[in-house]
């Protein structure tokens, strides 16, 4: 496992940073402005960054989508999740099932930054490791006319196609519904405790229809959701990457200029300790979740287990960083709209979305004993 960067990958992260930095300056990406991550995905659409894990270019390597990832969260915790959940996981679906056809009617434009997808899993909850599908496709003729409804759907309101998990003759299939259909209707994005710039809402399913050319499946069995899953965790990594980073970097810069006593709060030992744990977790974590993402691009059997290791632990670190960056910046970090306390906010989605750290730690054990 090498995980130096690459010549090639540093200019990479480097043009992302200068690129959504520069469309950062000015604007609030914290707040819901449903048009910026549209703007966002046309400039992101001029690097390489939307190719990576679907048509990755050769001069950069397996872990390149994981620094990237990292950047992009440190900036900008809902463009970040907005971007990924279109490009990483509807791109993903496309990239992975889609047909020749369905690959240049979906995945092209999605890949320059000219359209926006979005993936419908939850029903009930968040939880899809246990519960049914109960949204359906029937066939009607030419047609297949879908009935259900989802929740948590990240993009629901913005996108310009939604992949809808759900059954059809008994077996799991993704339908792709663009928008516009008749029968399809997002609801109000969710007031949320953090992401509050992601749009995420509910959407409803009345016997909508479309061509079966908008079918991607149906597959012979439910491996096709643990995969769903295990991309969604991964794009949570990166997640909990960028909200450790953002919060022990304004910790840190606050430690060295704040001043309490007549000297730096850096100069008092405990404050240096939590800085110290801080770091500590955060490159432990970057460490895991490169680990996590090689191991993904090598050894996608081997990854699963190592996946949820991960997910425990970078999700539940993104939360006590945070913690000790509020503490550490006092009254400063008690206001709203700085780093840290966003990341705060946000880091405990990490924790319920994809696989929760409950249903995790069930399957690291069952993995343990030999059961999985």
């Amino acid at each position: 496992m090498n995980f130096d960067f690459s010549f090639a990958e540093q200019a990479l992260f480097k043009d992302i940073q200068d690129r959504a930095k520069g469309y950062a300056e000015g604007k609030n990406l914290e707040t819901q402005d449903l048009s910026q991550v549209k703007d966002a995905l046309a400039i992101l659409g001029k690097t390489p960054y939307l190719k990576l894990g679907l048509d990755t270019p050769k001069e950069l390597g397996g872990i390149s989508l994981m620094g990237a990832m990292e950047i992009l969260a440190t900036l900008s915790p809902s463009l970040y999740l907005s971007v990924e959940m279109s490009t990483r996981l509807f791109g993903g679906i496309v990239a992975t099932w889609g047909s020749n056809e369905q690959k240049k009617r979906w995945l092209a434009p999605l890949m320059k930054g000219q359209s926006l997808g979005a993936v419908a899993l939850s029903e009930d909850s968040l939880n899809v490791d246990n519960d049914p599908l109960k949204t359906t496709g029937t066939q009607d003729g030419d047609l297949l006319s879908i009935t259900g409804n989802k929740t948590y759907v990240v993009n629901g309101p913005v996108a310009d196609q939604v992949a809808v998990a759900g059954m059809m003759n008994g077996q799991v299939a993704l339908f792709i519904i663009e928008q516009g259909t008749a029968g399809l209707a997002a609801g109000n994005p969710f007031i949320t405790l953090g992401y509050e710039g992601a749009a995420i809402s509910r959407i409803s399913l009345n016997n909508c229809r479309i061509s079966m050319d908008q079918v991607i499946g149906p597959f012979e069995d439910r491996n096709v959701l643990d995969t769903l899953r295990l991309w969604e965790n991964q794009i949570l990594l990166g997640a909990s990457l960028g909200l450790m980073k953002a919060a022990f970097e304004s910790a840190r810069d606050y430690a060295k200029t704040h001043r309490s006593g007549g000297k730096p709060i850096i100069a008092y030992q405990e404050v240096a300790f939590k800085l110290s744990e801080m770091l500590t977790l955060l490159q432990t974590s970057q460490l895991f979740a490169y680990r996590t993402a090689w191991t993904l691009e090598t050894s996608p059997k081997e990854a699963e287990s190592l996946m949820w290791c991960a997910k425990v632990f970078c999700t539940e670190a993104a939360e006590k960083v945070s913690g000790y960056s509020l503490q550490i910046l006092a009254g400063s970090g008690f206001i709203s709209g700085n780093p840290s306390e966003i990341a705060y906010r946000c880091a405990k989605y990490g924790q319920i979305a994809g696989t929760s750290t409950e249903i995790s730690r069930v399957k690291i054990g069952d993995a343990a004993l030999g059961y999985r």
